[in-house]
């Protein structure tokens, strides 16, 4: 499985995306004042997907149908609340330790 995050600037790949990396990068963000854009990209066999937090701007959805797993994903990506513009870093840390990061 490859998990890609991107927040902000900065992109990290599977091992390389560690808690206080997200975590820092989020509150740095916020700490300049700016909405939060983090991205998690998400590729596996039966998985091809795109999240991306309220403060990213003109992403839009695919029309395809979820597989079960995908929808299992975007039913965590709402419980974790990543959907709103105030979501703990924790929050998305937590996500990611889903698939092992």
């Amino acid at each position: 499985m490859e998990v890609r995050v991107i927040i902000g600037m900065s992109e990290r790949v599977n091992g390389d995306i560690r808690p206080n990396w997200v975590t820092e990068q989020v509150n740095r963000t916020r700490s300049d004042g700016s909405p939060v854009c983090a991205k998690v990209i998400v590729k596996d066999t039966d998985i091809d997907l795109s999240f991306a937090t309220s403060g990213c701007s003109g992403l839009g959805g695919g029309s395809r149908r979820l597989t079960g797993a995908e929808n299992r994903m975007v039913d965590l990506w709402r419980k974790r609340h990543l959907n709103d513009d105030d979501f703990a870093p924790g929050n998305l840390v937590a996500f990611l330790k889903q698939f092992g990061i």
